[in-house]
Parts: structure tokens; sequence; C-alpha cells
């Protein structure tokens, strides 16, 4: 056991995360040529090599985390494997009730360009900050639980393309095919709306955490982190009000909710660029 624990430690975070990108690149390259020969996209092959992908991002992230004493969101590289770890782990929840549809294929294609994209901007890695809660775990829990939410909010964009292409099928009268396996467009909308919901409520406990204690220590978080924060959650509430009452349906709720995400991803960058670390005092006097 220490063996194996000594051989882990010496091969390095971003090895694991290429190796996991590389799992999720081959789900989605074994669905596409399943595609193309008639059989279904996301079958057990596709859906074991998502979880193998998973599991050496899991050690990958693992490692980051011991390596910065916390949770891995100190800059754009770790919010973006974050979110693409976030997104697999709700596809894996809800995956057994769509493994015979499309959503498996879709989420890995996005996971593995979320992945590979972050691993290939240097850039992006160049600085990696350590304790950047400082001592408050709510700090933490609060900067969890907004990238998670923007996971769920992929998960949602996932969802919202294939209501897009379901539609289409329907409209042009093609329902044979690969667009056999995407599932009803009743049942795409009812679960974008949950999704919706869920990430609106987690973005919302986020906040509450945040401005309990910003209200107090503004040097708790950056000020552009909280607006940037505020703005994807005021268009997700606003999305998901119009949705409720009817006013933002099929596909304008579905283009709404793509939006949503890409918004949420350019959100980041921002962010990461007017990151400033929290003095440690006055976090832990918060």
């Amino acid at each position: 056991m220490l063996t194996v624990q000594r051989v882990f430690s010496q091969i390095s975070d971003r090895t694991w995360l290429w190796v996991a990108a590389a799992l999720y690149l081959l789900g989605f390259l074994q669905g596409t040529v399943s595609l193309l020969r008639g059989g279904r996209p996301s079958g057990y092959l596709t859906y074991t090599l998502i979880l193998a992908g998973y599991a050496v991002q899991l050690i990958g992230l693992g490692i980051r985390g011991r390596a910065v004493a916390g949770c891995p969101l100190g800059n754009t590289f770790e919010l973006y494997q974050f979110i693409a770890w976030s997104a697999i782990t709700l596809y894996v929840v809800v995956g057994v009730t769509f493994r015979n549809s499309l959503l498996g294929y879709f989420t890995s294609c996005l996971t593995a360009v979320l992945m590979l994209v972050s691993l290939a901007i240097p850039g992006w890695d160049a600085a990696q900050r350590t304790h950047i809660f400082g001592s408050n775990p709510w700090i933490e829990l609060h900067a969890a639980l907004a990238v998670f939410s923007y996971g769920v909010f992929a998960l949602l964009a996932m969802t919202s393309l294939m209501f897009l292409l379901r539609n289409y099928s329907l409209q042009s009268k093609k329902i044979g095919g690969w667009f056999s396996f995407l599932p009803s467009i009743i049942d795409l909308d009812h679960i974008g709306v949950r999704l919706l919901s869920a990430g609106v409520a987690i973005l919302t406990v986020s906040l509450a955490i945040i401005w309990m204690f910003w209200l107090r220590a503004p040097q708790t978080a950056a000020l552009t982190k909280v607006i940037a924060a505020m703005i994807i959650w005021a268009v997700g509430t606003a999305v998901l009000g119009l949705r409720l009452r009817g006013l933002l349906l099929s596909r304008r709720f579905a283009w709404a909710c793509l939006v949503l995400f890409i918004g949420a991803l350019g959100s980041l960058v921002a962010v990461d660029h007017n990151r400033r670390p929290a003095p440690a005092a006055a976090i832990s006097a918060a």
C-alpha cells in the first residue's frame, strides 16, 4: 500500500489530469464511432471510460488539493478543472437514467474540451496559490459551491443542446438514426428546469455565505468576484422565473441556458485576473 501511494505521489497532478482528459476524449470518440456505425452512442464502454476518467481526475485534483492546502480553486486552470469534475459528478449521479441517450456522449465531449483547453494554456496555471481561503472553511465552502453550480450549468447546457437537436429532428421529421437516442423533448425540458433550479439554489447558498462575511470584512473576497457571481445568479434566476411563468419556453429557454453557461465560463477568467488573496487576519476575524 505504501509503495502504491509513493508511486502515485511521484506523478504530478497535471499528468493525472491529462490522462483523465484522454479517457473522456476516448469516451467521446468511442461514442462517435458507435454513432457512425448506427449503434448506441452511450453504451457500457463509454460509461466505463467516463468512470475511469472520473477516478483518475479525482486523483489529480486530490494531489493538487494537498499541494495548495485546500480546495483547488486558486487560478483559471483549477476553476475549469473543477467545473469539468462537477459536470461529470452530476452525470455519474443521473447517468443511469440517461444511459441509453446522448447525455454521456455530450458530457464527455464538454469535459474533455474544458480539461484540454485549461491544460493547454500554461498561463492559466502559472501561479499556484496556497491557503487562498485562509483559516475560514466557510469561505472555501462558498467558492466550492459557486464553482459547483457552474458545473450544474454545464450539464444544463448539454441537456439544452440535446433539446435543440430533438426539436430540430421533430420539425424536420428526422426521427431515425442517432436522433432516436435522444430523450423526449418533454423529458429534456423537465430535466432542464430541474438542473437550472438546482444550479440557482446552490449559487444562492454560496452568495449568502460570502455576503455574510464580505459585509463585515470586504477583504474576504474581491468585489469583482462577488459582482461576477451575482450577475450569473441574477441571469439564472431571471431565466428560471421566466420559464416558470411560461414566458420563456422551448428553444428560447434552451438558448438562454446555453448563454448562461457561456457567460459563467467567461466570468471565471475575469474573476481570476482580479483575484487578490484575502489577509488571513481579516478572514479569521470575520
